[in-house]
This record gives C-alpha cells, sequence and structure tokens, in this order.
C-alpha cells in the first residue's frame, strides 16, 4: 500500500517506520528541509531505542522515502496520516492552526479514494472539521477517519508492533476495512481492532492519557501522606497492587510526570469540559496535584541545606521526563534545575541521552558529565530525576569516597533506605522516611 505521512516529528517518524517495516511503500514529508537532509542521512532527530536501525534497514530497501514535496507525496498516496504538532495553547487548549494549514495543502492532490487519516491528538470533533474543509476544498465526499496513537515513549516501536489494540473512527465500513488491512500484520495475536465514531476514537485518546495520569498523579498525592504519617508507599503501593481492580501500573511515586502527552492532553481535555459547560474538577486536580508533584525535591532540598545553596555543587541524574527517551518537554528535573540556579548552586547534569538537548537550552550554565562517577566527583548532594537503569546499581563504596557529602535525594525510589543507612548515606525518597547513619 501507498501511505503518505505528513509530519516526521515523533508519532510520524515511528509510523512511516513501521509501516514500512511490513512492506508498505512510506513517504514521509515535512517543511524542515533540515530535518529531511538529516533523515535521508541516516540521522534521526529523536532518541527511541530501535528507531535508527529500522529507518536505516527500510530506507535502504527503498520502502521508506523522505521528503519536503508534498504534492509529489500526497498524489499517489492510497492512505495519508497527518501527525503534526498540535501544542498547547495560552489558553490550555490544543493549537491546531499546523493540521488546519496541512489540510488545505493536501486538498489539491488528494485521490478520490484516498483515505485521510488523523494521527495527532487533536480535540473532540476535528474529525469532523476536517471532513468539512475537504469537502469545501474538492467538492465531495473525501474518505476522513482518526486513528489515536497509543506509544510510550522509550517504547514505541513495540507499543505499535505489538498494540493493546488499535484504535479507528470511521463513516462507514469501507474506510475501516483498509485501515484493518493496513494493521493486519500488527494483530496476529488475536488482539482487537476497534471501529467507532470519529468524535469516540478522539476521545479514547484523551481519557486514557487523563487515566493514566490521575493514577500518577493519586500515588503521588499519597506518597506525600505517607511521608507526614510515618508509612511507606512502597508497602502501600504494593498493598493495593495486588487488587485486581487497582494493578501495578502507572503507581510509581515519584517527581511527577511530564513529556508531550500527559501535561498538554490533561488541560487540553479540561479546556474541552469548559467550552461545553461542564466543570472539570478532578482533570483540573490531576494537573494541579502534578505541578505541585515537581517542586517536591526543591522542598526537600531546601531543608536539608537550610536554604542555603549557595557556593553548594549539587549534581543531577536524569534530565529526561522519563528513561529511554532524550524528550526534556515539561520534565521534572528542568523545574529543580532552574530553582537551584536561582539560589546560586552550581549544577552538575548527567543523562545517557538528553544531554545534548538540555545544553541546547542551559548552555554554559550547566556542567554537563558524560560519566556517572565524574559527575559527584565533590559533590555537596546528588539528586535523581529519572529512573534509568544506568542509575540502579552504581559503585556506592566508590560514590561515597568521592562525594563531598554523602546526601542523595531520590525522586524515584531506586534504592532502599535502611541500606543506603548501612552504607553511610542521609537518603531521602518520595513517600518513605528520610534515613541518616546519625539515627
Amino acid at each position: 500500500m501507498k501511505i503518505a505521512v505528513v509530519g516526521t516529528g515523533y508519532v510520524g517518524l515511528v509510523t512511516g517506520t513501521c509501516f514500512a517495516d511490513t512492506g508498505n511503500d512510506v513517504t514521509c514529508i515535512d517543511i524542515d528541509q533540515k530535518k529531511i537532509d538529516n533523515l535521508n542521512k541516516g540521522i534521526i532527530p529523536i532518541y527511541e531505542p530501535g528507531l535508527t536501525e529500522m529507518v536505516l534497514h527500510n530506507y535502504e530497501a527503498q520502502r521508506l522515502h523522505f521528503t519536503t514535496d508534498l504534492p509529489a507525496a500526497i498524489k499517489p498516496a492510497e492512505v495519508v496520516y497527518l501527525a503534526v504538532g498540535t501544542p498547547q495553547g495560552e489558553d490550555g487548549a490544543a493549537n491546531l492552526s499546523a493540521m488546519w494549514a496541512v489540510v488545505e495543502a493536501i486538498s489539491p492532490h488528494l485521490r478520490d479514494d484516498a483515505v485521510v487519516v488523523t494521527k495527532s491528538t487533536v480535540p473532540v470533533g476535528t474529525n469532523e472539521r476536517i471532513y468539512s474543509m475537504l469537502k469545501d476544498f474538492t467538492g465531495r465526499n473525501c474518505h476522513v477517519a482518526s486513528n489515536p496513537e497509543f506509544l510510550k515513549e522509550g517504547a514505541a516501536i513495540e507499543d505499535f508492533m505489538k498494540p493493546d489494540r488499535v484504535v479507528v473512527g470511521v463513516r462507514d465500513e469501507e474506510d475501516a476495512e483498509v485501515l484493518r488491512q493496513l494493521y493486519k500484520p500488527f494483530l496476529r495475536t488475536e488482539k482487537p481492532f476497534l471501529v467507532m465514531s470519529p468524535q469516540s476514537a478522539e476521545m479514547t485518546k484523551y481519557v486514557a492519557n487523563a487515566l493514566l495520569s490521575t493514577k500518577i498523579s493519586f500515588i503521588n498525592e499519597m506518597a506525600n501522606l505517607c511521608e507526614k504519617m510515618g508509612g511507606d508507599i512502597n508497602d502501600v503501593r504494593r498493598g493495593i497492587g495486588h487488587d485486581s481492580r487497582i494493578g501495578f501500573a502507572f503507581l510509581f511515586p515519584g517527581v511527577g510526570y511530564g513529556g508531550s502527552c500527559f501535561p498538554k492532553d490533561v488541560r487540553a481535555l479540561a479546556a474541552m469540559a469548559e467550552e461545553h459547560g461542564t466543570v472539570p474538577q478532578m482533570l483540573r486536580s490531576v494537573d494541579e496535584v502534578n505541578e505541585r508533584q515537581k517542586t517536591v525535591m526543591i522542598d526537600k532540598v531546601k531543608t536539608h541545606f537550610d536554604g542555603k545553596l549557595e557556593g553548594k555543587t549539587i549534581t543531577v541524574w536524569g534530565l529526561a521526563f522519563k528513561p529511554r527517551t532524550d524528550d526534556i518537554r515539561e520534565a521534572p528535573a528542568l523545574v529543580l534545575i532552574d530553582w537551584m540556579l536561582e539560589q546560586g548552586a552550581t549544577v552538575r547534569v548527567q543523562d545517557p541521552e538528553a544531554l545534548e538537548k538540555v545544553k541546547a537550552d542551559y548552555g554554559d550554565k550547566l556542567t554537563y558529565c558524560e560519566r556517572r562517577m565524574g559527575s559527584v566527583d565533590g559533590a555537596d548532594a546528588l539528586v535523581i530525576m529519572t529512573e534509568w537503569k544506568d542509575y540502579h546499581s552504581p559503585d556506592f563504596a566508590e560514590m561515597y569516597q568521592l562525594m563531598a557529602s554523602p546526601v542523595i535525594f531520590d525522586g524515584r525510589n531506586l534504592y532502599e533506605p535502611e541500606r543506603m543507612k548501612r552504607r553511610g548515606y542521609t537518603y531521602h525518597s518520595i513517600g518513605r522516611p528520610t534515613v541518616s547513619p546519625s539515627d
């Protein structure tokens, strides 16, 4: 099948590459000439495990192409995926200006039987507007479907190739059948292909992300309560997670969620609710709890140092909002870093993938460290903000000798408090008592 994917961001590049990997002829389109030139040279703009190898394999097999020539890519396409950015506007709602521009741009070049599919996360009603716009531009009823993505950064290839489910929103069964055949290679283990209205498909994406965000904010709020009442959130998490109605997924306490999806989608769904006269109390609370959680490590560091950070050297392990990605959008680590810089601290940072992106934003304000151990040499404290596997088993004895003061603030609960106490560390974590060798 000939497929065009408009947009070579995270969603567009993963979508196009995975479809090419099952034998389709895919052309990815972008207006950024430099990005397209780099992709044609094998330079991938994002870090995602397995993506570079898959892009190169399908590019060399001549199944995957990159271009800025939109008309040439759209004209032969049987399916046109729209994967353009829908950033958050000032009011919290999604900004769809890029989407509308693309719809107008593709309209003169669409085949009569082409199915236009929204892959971007878009507000409910976007499909209907695209359908109306294309009818106005072309003078005919076009095929427009919704196919929301459910990709986790750091596991996107696996999620696409082995989905829990595929959701499509269509007006007629003919369009559903086109997409069913396209996804058939990924659904060989009888995972469901769910057909619904475009409005329901658009809503499904937002509701899924809002519910997952709610679980994170809930467990973080309970973690903070555990600290005040002498409980251990890890024990509590185990106590509730074995309840089959609850489960363990997304019940790991920490310093808040970030990234390009959860914050934006929760706010966008709340904005949609308000537009329709509904008060989104829970959604607003989920967002507020998460924003407050991003400051929990600031409170811990401030208390430990009596608010006096000037002249202190603090090392931060983990800059990306989660492991297995270089995405720093809304990353909790940046909230902490901004505050420590304001307080006059010297801040060293280490991350397996996100250093360059942070350096592009912060320049010489930070000290960038390639090696974990080198980053803690002479440090007054270490703060862990992302649960990279690299950080799970460091040489604690060597760290103890290197650090000016053996203090660790663990925003991801990677270590056991009593073991850290025996190793001679003052250890702060989330939802558990602080321990110190002097206790």
